[in-house]
């Protein structure tokens, strides 16, 4: 990234964060939870699968699994039924049975802090351990670049990759730490409430008017 480049995206997304701020005064995670590891479950259910789905999911699975020891002693075969509409439920119960023998047997029940820690964890990569680092814990080690981040990322050139883990890269070089939390938060509200993924027509939307060639780029950001 060139630093006139640089300048210029760093301008662009203070911008952006400037008028999400004010549509989404409060950024905070859509997803249902009472506990640090009902929140690792619930991110971990949300990959390819809507927040509001992952809700209703866990609305039941919650009662059902109230400890680790539960997850953890679950019959993935019984696991795999009690989250199968979340898709690609067979995964996730492996990762989440796993994830909590591991988090019982090698870290006293309690969720690392750390990122190099999280991401031992079966199923967590760095995605799922930002939102869950900076959810429970205001420890931000990165971005979150989930499809809503990478959309508008790219529709915005806020990054000349494609690779979340490149434009996390680049995001973190461009942002103060203090608003990569909620940048990923309030992208997912924006893109519900004014721009969903399929094509659609968006050059009246807020953050639009900050930068008009963004209405363009619907192949890419893809």
């Amino acid at each position: 990234m060139t630093p006139s480049k640089k300048k210029q995206r760093t301008d662009r997304v203070k911008k952006m964060n400037t008028v999400l701020r004010k549509l989404y005064p409060e950024a905070k995670i859509a997803l249902h939870y009472t506990t640090d590891f009902e929140c690792l479950v619930a991110v971990q259910l949300s990959a390819q699968c809507t927040d509001e789905r992952v809700n209703k999911v866990t609305a039941t699975l919650f009662k059902k699994y109230k400890t680790i020891e539960d997850y953890a002693s679950a019959a993935q075969s019984v696991f795999e039924q009690d989250i199968y509409q979340t898709g690609f439920f067979r995964n996730k119960a492996k990762n989440i049975i796993a994830a909590a023998k591991m988090i019982q047997e090698e870290l006293g029940g309690v969720l690392p802090r750390t990122m190099e820690e999280m991401v031992r964890i079966p199923g967590v990569a760095r995605k799922t351990a930002n939102v869950v680092l900076s959810t429970l814990y205001g420890i931000h080690e990165g971005i979150a670049v989930d499809t809503h981040v990478r959309r508008f990322a790219i529709r915005f050139d806020l990054s000349d990759h494609t690779d979340p883990v490149r434009i996390e890269r680049d995001l973190m070089e461009i942002m103060p730490r203090e608003e990569w939390w909620g940048f990923n938060h309030r992208l997912v509200h924006y893109g519900r409430d004014y721009c969903p993924a399929r094509k659609h027509e968006c050059k009246d939307h807020p953050l639009t008017n900050i930068y008009p060639k963004a209405e363009q780029v619907w192949p890419k950001a893809r």
